[in-house]
């Protein structure tokens, strides 16, 4: 929040009444330039200066997504002082009802306008045709409005996806770090390469392009030696992380080899040059959830194999088989109880346990990591699944 600096002397005119204090709330995310908080400000300021209102406060949330409320601060700081008391203004002023949110429950955004309104601050649109006053018209325009910024985000998003889901089909990357043994590199929109991505470095220019390319040849040799050690050796992951260790050996990360590690390592199509997206999805900033692999985008042969497809096919078989034993319900079992010991269940959590079928295994068997996870809810406390709380650690897969 930005504190002004007026005291009450202020909001006075030299030879007229005192002016109606107010605070402004801008708002950006990747919008047009015309969104941007400097002439979102601008316009507030001219809306103000026609009507007699001073602008004492300013709550500004730049490059904020309208999704939700989570990570806006200044909203809810706004919120926070119109409830507690410390507004030291009697309206709000906010250039249109996208910045004011794109909440895809138009009621939430309703909802924080009424705290405003309960505690006499109004809060008023500036660009917006209609005045908000609360007449049956105004109510209604301001509906149809709320539920438009909403539906603005959900078409973009879906389009957004289309044109990602694209991309990877003609073989170019989409977020996310290359992994151990692999680069990323930057080409141009001709295909010539400009150089390798650092960790953390993304692409500057629009038109330009990410790829996979194989990495220094000692991490080459090293993932083709974990396939090796899986494959010929029959080695478990743990064995093979605890030699990778041993030999002072790190992941790309920094950090130390764990059995959830090699196993990413030993299923991750990239190695044989495959590039796959949508394993998992965060649309429209709610619950990141693990997708179902025929909902996975892929593009075989994209980048150069650093892993023969042999020798790839055969890890995923040996992988495969380990759960072939196990009935459905001993495979229930075997989660519920890793359940009681951890208390949450997740795809690295599974990767992890000794013994335990791979996360990819309990999503072939039962069709979703999440409907196994709702078979272990029915187990171990025999009630339906879909009555568990949204916060129910069970479901943060």
């Amino acid at each position: 929040m930005q504190d002004r600096g007026y005291d009450d002397s202020d909001s006075k005119n030299e030879h007229g009444p005192r002016l109606v204090r107010a605070a402004e709330y801008v708002r950006m995310s990747t919008d047009h330039q015309k969104y941007s908080t400097e002439n979102q400000a601008d316009a507030i300021r001219h809306y103000a200066a026609t009507r007699g209102i001073e602008i004492v406060r300013t709550y500004a949330d730049a490059g904020k997504s309208g999704l939700k409320i989570e990570g806006r601060d200044a909203l809810k700081r706004l919120i926070d002082d119109v409830q507690t008391g410390a507004a030291d203004f009697t309206m709000i002023l906010v250039y249109d009802i996208s910045r004011w949110g794109r909440f895809q429950d138009a009621d939430e955004s309703a909802y924080y306008e009424y705290i405003c309104k309960r505690a006499g601050i109004a809060v008023l649109y500036c660009a917006e045709q209609f005045e908000n006053d609360g007449s049956p018209v105004s109510t209604i325009v301001k509906g149809v409005k709320r539920a438009m910024a909403g539906e603005y985000s959900r078409e973009l998003s879906t389009k957004v996806f289309a044109g990602q889901g694209r991309l990877i089909e003609k073989g170019y990357r989409q977020g996310g770090p290359a992994g151990f043994g692999l680069r990323r590199t930057l080409i141009d929109e001709s295909g010539t390469t400009k150089g390798v991505l650092t960790r953390g470095e993304h692409k500057s220019i629009q038109t330009d392009r990410v790829i996979l390319t194989p990495g220094p040849d000692d991490e080459i040799a090293v993932v083709r030696s974990v396939y090796a050690a899986f494959v010929h050796d029959e080695l478990s992951e743990r064995e093979i992380a605890d030699d990778l260790n041993s030999r002072g050996i790190l992941t790309d990360l920094g950090r130390a080899w764990t059995r959830g590690t090699v196993h990413q390592m030993l299923i991750n199509g990239k190695y044989v040059g495959d590039n796959v997206w949508n394993r998992q999805s965060f649309k429209l900033k709610k619950k990141r959830v693990r997708n179902d692999p025929e909902m996975w985008i892929r593009s075989p042969g994209a980048f150069e194999a650093i892993v023969e497809h042999d020798l790839f096919d055969a890890a995923q078989a040996i992988i495969g088989a380990r759960s072939f034993r196990l009935s459905d319900a001993d495979m229930i079992e075997a989660l519920r109880e890793v359940y009681q010991t951890k208390g949450i269940l997740s795809g690295i959590i599974i990767d992890e346990c000794e013994g335990l079928p791979s996360s990819s295994a309990y999503s072939s068997r039962f069709g979703s990591l999440l409907r196994a996870y709702s078979l272990v809810c029915q187990t171990a406390f025999k009630r339906d699944p879909r009555s568990a709380s949204k916060r129910d650690p069970l479901f943060r897969i």
